[in-house]
């Protein structure tokens, strides 16, 4: 008889999350049964987090749960569901949306394309796909291009920045949930086009600098046409039906979609077991996603209910959220990101402490995307770059070398952006 271990259910526990809030969104349950659900659902994925992830993540809980516990102590009103329940929303979506890895075709035996043009098709292959299939395109990728297990360095720099620059604009990345969670009021559609600017403009500076760094011809990935079309379809499929019927939320309109079109357009067959492999060997690695949103979650809370009742603590009424306030903050934010720090970590210190000075929620939301899309692409301690140097044998300091004026640049593009569209 096969030993107990929690984490085999964590795939299942986390599906039952997704289902009952998406209930409770219809009005047929109550949301506290989807926000106990994912908690333990945590307590299950828990032993199989990372040390780095869990250390944050640990902090991050006992800070909010010390400024709630002040609060409550000196008799500040808590709204317990709202401390629990806060990035529920956002771990629905990231487990929908991870089931779009089955619409992506499995790898062929083909040659791989050699040169410029190359390099612009796995570009824009990367950020297109990995908009809809997240992190799986990486693998799928990366596992395609190694040679000796290692990629090049051109090619670690194309496979990062292109696929994180889809945090700007794609609906699908988790980014963009964060972004509408903690810049209340931001409209999606409001930083598609700035946010699909910096994509492009991040994708042909990478493009150059591919070109710049390969002393050899370029290999890349053999793309066909048709993997395009589900990521774009989902793409067409959001904006149209927002536009429509925009009393949904845009988060609960990815769930639905991400889950109907993962059943109808998934590769593998048979469908049943392939979508039960899925659950029992692939789901439960979204520990650190769970233990990291919902960590968070509490910490936010926590350090509202400080403000709250300490409201000179961190006063700022004497500046606003202006595009010199969006520079010094992103670079602030991109820099913590860059040490390791989570950028949901650090939105959801931000967070907080701006909404006091009733920002412009797109301006805000803009500069949580870019900093999700600047940090996660550039450095060796985001979840990209440990899969860089743990499975393709990167090395950390190179990963800076070679990204540190794609950082430096990106960070003024958008400031300069903010400054011009949105401030």
């Amino acid at each position: 008889m096969k030993p107990y271990h929690p984490a085999r259910f964590a795939g299942w526990l986390a599906c039952f999350t997704l289902i009952t809030y998406l209930l409770s969104v219809a009005g047929l349950l109550s949301s506290d049964i989807a926000t106990v659900a994912a908690w333990i659902t945590l307590l299950t994925m828990l032993p199989a987090v990372k040390t780095s992830a869990r250390k944050q993540s640990t902090v991050l809980f006992l800070l909010g749960v010390g400024g709630i516990a002040t609060g409550y102590w000196q008799g500040a009103d808590i709204s317990w569901h709202s401390v629990f329940a806060a990035n529920v929303p956002l771990l629905t979506m990231f487990v929908a949306i991870t089931f779009l890895s089955l619409t992506n075709a499995p790898g062929g035996d083909e040659h791989l394309p050699t040169g410029s043009k190359a390099a612009a098709i796995t570009a824009f292959g990367t950020t297109l796909l990995g908009a809809v299939i997240n992190m799986s395109v990486i693998f799928v990728f990366g596992d395609r291009l190694k040679r000796n297990g290692t990629l090049t360095d051109a090619q670690q720099i194309l496979l990062a920045r292109c696929f994180t620059a889809a945090a700007w604009w794609s609906p699908f990345f988790i980014a963009t949930g964060v972004a509408l969670m903690y810049a209340p009021g931001m409209a999606w559609k409001a930083t598609v086009a700035p946010g699909a600017i910096m994509a492009l403009l991040g994708i042909g500076y990478t493009l150059v600098d591919v070109n710049r760094k390969s002393t050899t011809r370029f290999e890349g990935y053999p793309l066909k046409a048709e993997s395009l079309m589900i990521p774009l379809l989902m793409a067409v499929s959001v904006l149209t039906l927002h536009h429509f019927f925009p009393q949904i939320p845009i988060m609960l309109l990815i769930s639905l979609l991400s889950v109907l079109g993962t059943l109808v357009c998934m590769r593998q067959c048979p469908r049943l077991l392939t979508l039960k492999d899925f659950v029992d060997n692939r789901l439960h690695t979204a520990g650190p996603q769970f233990a990291l949103f919902l960590a968070a979650g509490v910490f936010s809370a926590g350090i509202k209910t400080v403000i709250d009742l300490h409201p000179n603590l961190i006063d700022l009424h004497q500046f606003s959220f202006d595009a010199n306030m969006f520079a010094i903050l992103l670079a602030l934010m991109i820099t913590a990101g860059l040490l390791g720090v989570h950028p949901v970590i650090s939105i959801a210190v931000v967070s907080p402490v701006l909404l006091p000075l009733a920002p412009d929620p797109t301006s805000l939301g803009f500069l949580f995307l870019s900093t999700w899309a600047i940090s996660t692409g550039s450095g060796p301690l985001s979840g990209i770059g440990l899969v860089l140097t743990g499975r393709y044998g990167a090395s950390s300091r190179r990963i800076i070398r070679n990204n540190w004026h794609y950082v430096i640049t990106m960070w003024v593009l958008a400031s300069l952006l903010n400054w011009v569209l949105l401030a």
